[in-house]
Protein backbone atom coordinates (compact mmCIF):
# COMPACT_ATOMS: atom_id res chain seq x y z
CA UNK A 1 0.00 0.00 0.00
CA UNK A 2 1.44 3.22 -1.38
CA UNK A 3 0.58 5.86 1.85
CA UNK A 4 0.17 9.58 0.79
CA UNK A 5 -0.08 12.37 2.49
CA UNK A 6 -1.49 15.85 0.77
CA UNK A 7 -0.56 19.61 1.66
CA UNK A 8 -3.14 21.80 -0.16
CA UNK A 9 -4.88 24.55 1.55
CA UNK A 10 -7.09 24.97 -1.36
CA UNK A 11 -10.49 22.44 0.13
CA UNK A 12 -11.61 21.46 -2.69
CA UNK A 13 -8.64 20.43 -4.23
CA UNK A 14 -7.54 19.00 -1.09
CA UNK A 15 -10.66 16.69 -0.92
CA UNK A 16 -10.50 15.85 -4.70
CA UNK A 17 -6.62 14.86 -4.54
CA UNK A 18 -8.19 12.30 -1.33
CA UNK A 19 -10.71 11.62 -3.25
CA UNK A 20 -8.97 10.19 -5.98
CA UNK A 21 -5.84 9.02 -3.96
CA UNK A 22 -8.45 6.66 -1.93
CA UNK A 23 -9.93 5.69 -4.64
CA UNK A 24 -6.94 4.27 -6.39
CA UNK A 25 -6.02 0.41 -6.03
CA UNK A 26 -2.69 0.01 -4.08
CA UNK A 27 -2.69 3.91 -2.76
CA UNK A 28 -4.03 5.54 1.06
CA UNK A 29 -3.94 9.19 1.36
CA UNK A 30 -3.09 9.17 5.25
CA UNK A 31 -2.65 12.80 6.49
CA UNK A 32 -3.50 15.70 4.72
CA UNK A 33 -2.53 19.46 6.04
CA UNK A 34 -3.50 23.00 5.16
CA UNK A 35 0.02 24.84 6.53
CA UNK A 36 3.31 24.78 6.41
CA UNK A 37 3.43 24.20 10.02
CA UNK A 38 0.32 21.31 9.92
CA UNK A 39 2.32 19.50 7.55
CA UNK A 40 5.99 19.62 9.62
CA UNK A 41 3.72 18.83 12.56
CA UNK A 42 1.90 15.79 11.03
CA UNK A 43 3.87 14.38 8.01
CA UNK A 44 6.82 12.95 10.28
CA UNK A 45 4.14 11.31 12.68
CA UNK A 46 2.59 9.72 9.64
CA UNK A 47 5.22 8.89 7.89
CA UNK A 48 3.99 8.43 4.35
CA UNK A 49 6.06 6.94 1.05
CA UNK A 50 4.64 10.46 -0.85
CA UNK A 51 3.59 13.65 -0.36
CA UNK A 52 1.93 15.79 -2.50
CA UNK A 53 2.94 19.56 -1.64
CA UNK A 54 1.64 22.49 -2.89
CA UNK A 55 3.65 25.69 -2.85
CA UNK A 56 1.33 28.91 -1.96
CA UNK A 57 0.26 28.07 1.84
CA UNK A 58 -1.56 30.62 4.55
CA UNK A 59 1.99 30.42 6.34
CA UNK A 60 4.80 29.93 4.16
CA UNK A 61 5.81 28.07 1.00
CA UNK A 62 5.58 24.50 0.28
CA UNK A 63 9.48 24.74 -1.06
CA UNK A 64 10.34 25.73 2.71
CA UNK A 65 8.03 22.68 3.69
CA UNK A 66 9.64 20.42 1.73
CA UNK A 67 13.04 21.34 2.53
CA UNK A 68 12.79 21.19 5.96
CA UNK A 69 10.51 18.06 5.90
CA UNK A 70 13.29 16.47 3.63
CA UNK A 71 15.97 17.54 6.69
CA UNK A 72 14.04 14.97 8.87
CA UNK A 73 13.09 12.17 6.47
CA UNK A 74 15.63 12.47 3.52
CA UNK A 75 14.28 9.74 1.79
CA UNK A 76 10.32 10.63 1.74
CA UNK A 77 9.01 11.37 -1.94
CA UNK A 78 7.86 14.83 -2.51
CA UNK A 79 6.12 15.85 -5.34
CA UNK A 80 4.96 19.48 -6.05
CA UNK A 81 1.63 20.07 -7.21
CA UNK A 82 0.81 23.74 -8.21
CA UNK A 83 -0.64 26.59 -10.57
CA UNK A 84 3.09 28.02 -10.50
CA UNK A 85 5.33 27.29 -13.64
CA UNK A 86 8.20 30.05 -13.58
CA UNK A 87 11.83 28.87 -13.63
CA UNK A 88 12.76 30.52 -10.52
CA UNK A 89 9.98 28.58 -8.30
CA UNK A 90 10.44 25.11 -10.20
CA UNK A 91 14.11 24.53 -9.26
CA UNK A 92 13.85 26.37 -5.88
CA UNK A 93 11.64 23.50 -5.38
CA UNK A 94 14.48 20.95 -6.79
CA UNK A 95 17.11 22.01 -4.59
CA UNK A 96 14.65 22.28 -1.38
CA UNK A 97 13.94 18.53 -2.46
CA UNK A 98 10.89 17.73 -4.37
CA UNK A 99 11.32 15.05 -7.11
CA UNK A 100 8.85 16.47 -9.02
CA UNK A 101 6.59 19.46 -10.16
CA UNK A 102 3.23 18.94 -11.51
CA UNK A 103 0.83 21.97 -12.64
CA UNK A 104 -3.07 21.43 -11.10
CA UNK A 105 -4.30 21.37 -14.62
CA UNK A 106 -2.65 18.13 -14.63
CA UNK A 107 -4.81 15.16 -15.55
CA UNK A 108 -6.29 12.76 -12.77
CA UNK A 109 -4.25 9.61 -13.76
CA UNK A 110 -0.75 11.85 -14.17
CA UNK A 111 -1.13 12.36 -10.76
CA UNK A 112 -1.81 8.54 -9.96
CA UNK A 113 1.05 7.99 -12.09
CA UNK A 114 3.35 10.56 -10.82
CA UNK A 115 2.89 9.31 -7.67
CA UNK A 116 4.01 5.87 -8.81
CA UNK A 117 6.83 7.40 -10.58
CA UNK A 118 8.60 9.41 -7.88
CA UNK A 119 8.64 5.84 -5.33
CA UNK A 120 10.33 4.45 -8.32
CA UNK A 121 12.98 7.17 -8.06
CA UNK A 122 11.92 9.11 -11.62
CA UNK A 123 11.39 12.53 -11.76
CA UNK A 124 7.61 13.27 -12.64
CA UNK A 125 7.26 16.33 -14.35
CA UNK A 126 4.46 18.13 -16.60
CA UNK A 127 5.82 18.44 -19.63
CA UNK A 128 6.23 21.70 -20.24
CA UNK A 129 7.89 22.21 -16.67
CA UNK A 130 9.86 19.09 -17.97
CA UNK A 131 10.88 21.29 -21.16
CA UNK A 132 11.93 24.37 -18.60
CA UNK A 133 14.57 22.25 -16.76
CA UNK A 134 15.73 20.40 -19.98
CA UNK A 135 16.06 24.35 -21.86
CA UNK A 136 17.85 25.58 -17.85
CA UNK A 137 20.69 22.89 -18.62
CA UNK A 138 21.03 22.99 -22.23
CA UNK A 139 21.50 26.76 -22.07
CA UNK A 140 24.42 26.04 -18.98
CA UNK A 141 25.83 23.30 -21.23
CA UNK A 142 26.07 25.88 -23.64
CA UNK A 143 27.61 28.60 -21.79
CA UNK A 144 29.82 26.50 -19.84
CA UNK A 145 31.17 25.41 -23.69
CA UNK A 146 31.55 29.52 -24.25
CA UNK A 147 33.68 29.79 -20.93
CA UNK A 148 35.90 27.23 -21.99
CA UNK A 149 36.40 28.52 -25.24
CA UNK A 150 38.19 31.58 -23.65
CA UNK A 151 42.13 31.71 -23.71
CA UNK A 152 43.77 32.18 -20.19
CA UNK A 153 44.37 35.75 -21.11
CA UNK A 154 40.75 36.70 -22.37
CA UNK A 155 39.59 35.66 -19.01
CA UNK A 156 42.15 37.82 -17.20
CA UNK A 157 40.94 40.44 -19.37
CA UNK A 158 36.90 39.85 -18.05
CA UNK A 159 38.33 39.40 -14.63
CA UNK A 160 39.53 42.93 -14.79
CA UNK A 161 36.06 44.14 -16.46
CA UNK A 162 34.10 42.25 -13.35
CA UNK A 163 36.23 44.77 -10.92
CA UNK A 164 34.72 47.70 -13.00
CA UNK A 165 38.40 48.27 -14.48
CA UNK A 166 38.40 50.84 -17.88
CA UNK A 167 40.57 49.72 -20.82
CA UNK A 168 43.95 51.85 -19.76
CA UNK A 169 44.13 49.97 -16.44
CA UNK A 170 43.45 46.77 -17.65
CA UNK A 171 46.30 47.39 -19.93
CA UNK A 172 48.73 48.47 -17.06
CA UNK A 173 47.69 45.68 -15.11
CA UNK A 174 48.75 43.24 -17.47
CA UNK A 175 51.59 45.03 -19.30
CA UNK A 176 50.05 45.11 -22.71
CA UNK A 177 48.76 48.39 -25.19
CA UNK A 178 45.25 49.75 -24.93
CA UNK A 179 44.68 48.37 -28.42
CA UNK A 180 46.08 44.78 -27.05
CA UNK A 181 42.56 45.25 -24.33
CA UNK A 182 40.28 46.44 -27.34
CA UNK A 183 41.42 43.53 -28.95
CA UNK A 184 41.11 40.67 -26.45
CA UNK A 185 37.81 42.09 -25.65
CA UNK A 186 36.27 41.65 -29.16
CA UNK A 187 37.11 37.88 -29.21
CA UNK A 188 35.47 37.61 -26.04
CA UNK A 189 32.32 39.24 -27.47
CA UNK A 190 32.47 36.93 -30.65
CA UNK A 191 33.06 33.93 -28.12
CA UNK A 192 30.28 34.83 -25.26
CA UNK A 193 28.13 36.11 -28.03
CA UNK A 194 27.67 39.37 -26.57
CA UNK A 195 27.78 43.05 -27.46
CA UNK A 196 29.02 44.67 -24.73
CA UNK A 197 31.61 44.45 -21.35
CA UNK A 198 28.24 45.06 -19.42
CA UNK A 199 26.51 41.63 -21.16
CA UNK A 200 30.13 39.63 -21.00
CA UNK A 201 30.40 40.50 -17.39
CA UNK A 202 27.36 39.55 -16.57
CA UNK A 203 27.58 36.52 -18.18
CA UNK A 204 31.05 35.61 -16.73
CA UNK A 205 29.09 36.69 -13.13
CA UNK A 206 25.92 34.30 -13.79
CA UNK A 207 28.21 31.46 -14.59
CA UNK A 208 30.75 31.68 -11.81
CA UNK A 209 27.92 32.19 -9.14
CA UNK A 210 27.44 30.07 -5.93
CA UNK A 211 25.29 27.03 -6.22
Amino acid sequence: MIKVAIVEDNRTLREGFKTLINGTEGMECICTCMTVSEGLQKIPEAAPDVVLMDIQLPDGTGIECTARIKEKMPSIKIVVVTVYDDSDRIFQALQAGACGYLLKRTKPERIIEAIRQALEGDVPMTPEIAQKVIGHFRSQAAVESEMENLTPRETEVLQYVMQGLVNKDIAKRMGVTIAAVKFHLQHIYDKLQVHSRTEAALKYKEHHKPE
